[in-house]
């Protein structure tokens, strides 16, 4: 049997297979091309950048919890025009991934400024929209948690720009789906989900929290469950968006649950603080588990979910 296909269509962009990895654990991309070859990846999602350097909110900003990290960085990066003069010549210069720039801001001017800035750079092919961000104290989630906010910002990026827009969704709302509805009616070509949920530790022997802010953005796979449940639900309600999904993948195995649920690609995270050759690794077991059952594309993953018939009916998951 030849090698299976993992080519995989994400809306207007060609993938050459379904690994990504996630903004702000993979820096710009040079970190991690010192490990192993970065162009076996189908896309490079770069840290968030703003208009301005910022950085990052004070330490402690990670804290290791089980089976997952919180983190409190604050979208700590160089701003767009060292960015674009000191990092993305080496993106420039890759011949694999898509390479996809993380935009964030605290208004919608500077998401607008951002995108227009950026548009005519050579090496991006394309957007992806932070509004799910839950460490920072202006912009970022105010923005992914409320559809008509996330609608008003979405349709005045798509205006700014010519480049494919991801819009990142926030797991830290009571409907996701009416955000996803919202991002794509205003011009989101593709829904990446989820970002971390805002989670809290405490240092017992102090009585204080572990980091500085008091709250962080939980991630890893102690939220895996509830990014699946949040896939699956917006690929059920919006079947023609394409999706990428994000949240705990360690393994191939992991990836394969997201694409059952309807994930067209994937997102790795803070597995690549735990196994820096994480993704590469996935990759090798995905085409591995696609061989072993004789599979031919990854594409036949797609919403290949299973749902028991009685379920099928049933518009919204129900708790309890």
């Amino acid at each position: 049997m030849k090698q299976p296909d993992l080519s995989i269509r994400l809306g207007p962009l060609n993938l050459q297979n379904p690994v990504m990895t996630a903004s702000g654990t993979f820096g710009y991309g040079p970190e991690y091309h010192r490990l192993y070859d970065v162009n076996l990846l189908g896309g490079i999602v770069t840290k968030s950048i703003t208009l301005k350097p910022r950085p990052g909110n004070p330490a402690p900003r990670i804290y290791e919890t089980p089976s997952g990290m919180l983190n409190s960085i604050g979208l700590q990066n160089v701003g767009v025009e060292a960015f674009v003069k000191t990092k993305l010549p080496f993106l420039r210069g890759l011949r694999g991934p898509k390479v996809i720039v993380s935009l964030a801001g605290e208004s919608v001017s500077e998401y607008v400024a951002l995108a227009r800035r950026l548009d005519g750079e050579k090496g991006i092919d394309g957007f992806e929209l932070n509004i799910s961000c839950p460490n920072c104290e202006q912009g970022g989630m105010e923005f992914g948690v409320d559809p008509r906010g996330t609608a008003r910002l979405v349709k005045a990026v798509a205006a700014a720009t010519r480049r494919p827009l991801i819009v990142k969704l926030s797991p830290n709302v009571t409907d996701v789906v009416a955000i996803a509805r919202a991002a794509a009616g205003a011009g989101a070509q593709i829904l990446s989900l989820i970002n971390t949920l805002v989670g809290l530790a405490v240092d017992p022997a102090r009585w204080k929290p572990r980091i500085a802010t008091v709250t962080g953005g939980l991630s890893g796979p102690a939220i895996r469950p509830v990014a699946l449940r949040m896939v699956w639900q917006v690929h059920r309600a919006l079947p023609k968006i394409p999706l990428i999904g994000i949240g705990g993948i360690l393994t191939a195995a992991d990836a394969v649950e997201f694409m059952l649920c309807g994930a067209s690609a994937f997102q790795v995270g803070t597995a690549n603080y735990v196994n820096p050759q994480a993704p590469v690794e996935i990759l090798q077991g995905l085409r591995t588990y696609l061989t072993e059952r004789k599979l031919v594309s990854a594409k036949k993953l797609v919403g290949g979910l299973k749902v028991p018939r009685v379920l099928r009916g049933i518009p919204k998951v129900v708790a309890g």
